[in-house]
């Protein structure tokens, strides 16, 4: 009809001649099905200024009575408040669709955790389309200043960091819903981190774009003991951890996970398990990954709080300009006598360029660089260990850590180890050019690297390391195979150095930019055996070992 009307001689209104165009190109789009509202169709505005909050919670309140349906959100720019999901329903945003969130911080109420969209204890939910969901960070963020600096709203960090998230928002937090599916949106600038899913399964997170640089502790997507999850062909660019699994609490595990063909971007950690790990994690799967001007670590596990770390697969990740390319660390923040293990992981597959500069400079939200302890004394003319800090204070007197490029590392506690380790197929290619002047740790000085057991895990822990390539610590059982380490500029350091490491097995370790021997320094370890070391340097000079 629309169409007969439009190819008549009939003397229509620019107006209304748009209006039926319009419509045409609507329904030519999308089928609206009789079970769906569109929310224009109840009187919601699209300029972003209206509150349309009332409007689009009605709506699906309506379609989940009537049993589930669509709430679509059309072309156009539309303000809400805080919006309850409900069960069966499918929340969907039109090409072109903005759902923009409040940028005043008394529309989210005291209720806590503070989210544009909530889900608790539902069933089959949905978001779908390629519309964007507008968390409207930046002036979400003045605000929050602004009453925080009136005695409007309190906070405890506000002041020395940054304010909590209590007063800070995700734009999507569901705990403990059943069957979800995401697809197809785009999350924008939130003022937390942008997804919080807590002790829900049966997830599919599908061709999602998440843009949130607007302020700092802006996690991509946090997976909190949960099961039974796909994370597949999305876009990540964030202030904080892109990927992020977490266990925040002991009666719970995430398990049965798969992040695959997603491109990562971060001013903290890329793909990150912790660092909350008080559960743990298992059967994790992690494949074809690029990761780009990333501040911290490409891979990242961590388990510091005792939980588990078992049975992790990653494969065909290419990392370039990333401050790191592995981590893996078992530690013990955790006040009782419960032990962290890490188990049963294998990686593969893997290219990482880490570079001499900072790798996310020039980002609006900028990782924060290395500073000593505050309040620190540094010695003078003495060879010490500290772990640096890694966090943004306000603080003025903190002095910056120097420091060389750090190597990737794997390390459990004294007692601990991490257990059962398979590399194939790694290279890594670091900047070099270490400078004694910077900071300088020898090589007879291993006993005296800092185990930071109760540290906030991150790569630069340790602090300066005579490794320039790996060092492991306290590891029993590794298998190495195919593994390329070298430098652009040169390195005095240690290319690679095993201290209290049992049982490892190295087939083909390539070292091609070698200076001076050692290749391999070891101490205080057993059962190695090096195959086939690739250097300049024939083997018996490669390899150097101290019991001590």
């Amino acid at each position: 009809m629309l169409l007969y009307l439009l190819n008549r001689k009939y003397s229509f209104t620019s107006h209304v001649k748009e209006m039926l165009t319009i419509s045409l190109s609507y329904l030519m789009s999308f089928s609206v099905q009789a079970s769906d509202i569109v929310i224009t169709s109840r009187g919601a505005i699209d300029d972003g200024i209206t509150y349309n909050t009332k409007i689009i919670q009605q709506a699906i309140d309506e379609i989940s009575f009537q049993g589930g349906g669509r709430v679509i959100i059309p072309k156009g720019k539309f303000l809400t408040a805080p919006l309850y999901l409900k069960s069966n329903v499918e929340l969907h945003l039109m090409k072109d669709a903005v759902l923009l969130a409040s940028s005043l911080r008394k529309d989210y109420g005291d209720e806590f955790p503070i989210s544009l969209l909530k889900a608790k204890n539902l069933t089959n939910v949905q978001i779908t389309g390629s519309g964007t969901i507008d968390g409207n960070g930046r002036a979400l963020m003045k605000d929050i200043f602004k009453n925080l600096e009136a005695g409007l709203i309190t906070d405890p960090e506000w002041k020395t960091k940054r304010p909590t998230e209590k007063n800070r928002g995700h734009l999507l937090w569901m705990h403990n819903c059943n069957t979800v599916k995401v697809s197809g949106v785009t999350f924008k600038d939130a003022t937390s981190w942008v997804l919080k899913l807590q002790s829900s399964s049966k997830m599919i997170f599908d061709s999602i774009r998440v843009e949130s640089v607007a302020y700092w502790n802006n996690d991509g997507i946090d997976l909190d003991n949960c099961v039974d999850v796909k994370v597949l062909n999305s876009f990540f660019n964030t202030a904080d951890d892109a990927v992020c699994l977490k266990s925040e609490s002991r009666n719970g595990i995430c398990e049965n996970i798969l992040v695959e063909n997603c491109v990562l971007r971060s001013s903290a950690n890329a793909f990150k398990m912790g660092t909350a790990s008080h559960g743990g994690f298992k059967n994790i799967t992690v494949r074809n990954i690029q990761v780009y001007d990333t501040y911290r670590s490409a891979i990242a596990l961590e388990a510091v709080d005792g939980g588990i770390i078992d049975n992790i697969d990653i494969s065909k990740v290419y990392a370039k300009n990333t401050g790191n390319a592995i981590f893996i660390k078992l530690g013990k923040r955790n006040q009782d006598d419960v032990y962290s293990t890490i188990s049963n992981i294998r990686i593969r597959d893997v290219k990482v360029e880490v570079p001499g500069g900072k790798p996310d400079k020039g980002y609006e939200t900028e990782g924060p660089l290395l500073k000593y302890p505050p309040s620190y004394i540094v010695p003078e003319n003495k060879v010490f260990s500290i772990s640096p800090s890694n966090h943004s204070t306000k603080e003025t007197n903190v002095i910056l850590y120097p420091h060389n490029v750090f190597p990737s590392s794997i390390t459990g506690l004294p007692g601990h180890p991490v257990k059962n380790v398979h590399l194939e197929n790694i290279e890594i290619i670091y900047e070099g050019d270490a400078k004694k002047m910077r900071t300088h740790i020898p090589i007879d000085s291993l006993h005296i690297i800092t185990e930071a057991a109760d540290r906030y895990p991150e790569f630069s822990m340790f602090g300066e390391l005579p490794a320039w390539g790996m060092f492991l610590r306290h590891v029993d059982g590794i298998n190495m195979k195919n593994i390329t380490l070298k430098y652009v500029k040169q390195d005095y350091r240690i290319p690679m150095i095993l201290d209290d490491v049992h049982n490892a097995n190295f087939q083909i370790l390539k070292i091609p930019t070698l200076s001076q021997p050692p290749a391999v320094w070891l101490r205080k370890s057993t059962d190695v055996t090096i195959k086939k070391l690739n250097t300049t340097y024939p083997l018996k000079d490669a390899i150097r070992k101290l019991d001590q």
